[in-house]
């Protein structure tokens, strides 16, 4: 299937309710293809879902990127920012959303061209993407999930998060150490 067939395999699958369903890779399908169109639909989602937020994570609100008081993140992608600075939230975000959108636009990390070859690295590159935009859901639900529900936007949130855990799951593409932040909620989800 071309990407374009797989957004509708996606959108159908979607809207059938069953999320665990939803994430499988199609028969037949490329792995790679699959992993590549998911990945530029978790980084909306996670975009807009944030957006949402943006006059709550605030530097002053939010002057780290944490989860909760035992998880800090910082910054570094390895090429201006080599070694992990602190930084805001907000800043973290603008960060993330802006070499994720670096990596989706860099046709030798994700072909445009049908058939031509994904890298070696794929799914490396892949795994860090989802590790980091994880760490994005996990300061939504410690930081703002009282506003989320203000918001009522809390059942969204929490397809979206669903929906993201089990495709990570599904892949094997964060390792259960990098979701101690949102662990009850995990192993809830994945009910293992």
């Amino acid at each position: 299937m071309a990407g374009a067939q797989l957004q509708k395999h996606i959108d159908a699958t979607l809207g059938s309710g069953n999320l665990r369903e939803a994430v499988r890779l199609p028969p037949g399908e490329d792995i790679n293809e699959w992993l590549a169109v998911n990945t530029v639909d978790f980084f909306n989602q996670v975009n807009i879902l944030y957006g949402t937020l943006t006059e709550f994570c605030t530097p002053n609100i939010c002057p780290t990127m944490t989860a909760g008081a035992k998880y800090e993140y910082r910054w570094a992608d390895g090429v201006t920012i080599k070694k992990p600075i602190e930084v805001s939230a907000p800043k973290y975000v603008e960060y993330l959303m802006d070499w994720i959108e670096s990596q989706l636009d860099d046709e030798a990390i994700f072909p445009q061209k049908l058939g031509a070859p994904f890298p070696a690295n794929f799914r490396d590159v892949v795994k860090t993407i989802f590790k980091r935009l994880f760490r994005v859901y996990a300061h939504i639900y410690h930081s703002h999930f009282q506003k989320i529900v203000n918001l009522k936007e809390e059942a969204h949130l929490n397809t979206c998060f669903k929906h993201f855990v089990l495709f990570t799951w599904e892949f094997r593409l964060i390792d259960k150490g990098e979701l101690a932040p949102l662990s009850d909620l995990v192993d809830s989800i994945l009910q293992l």
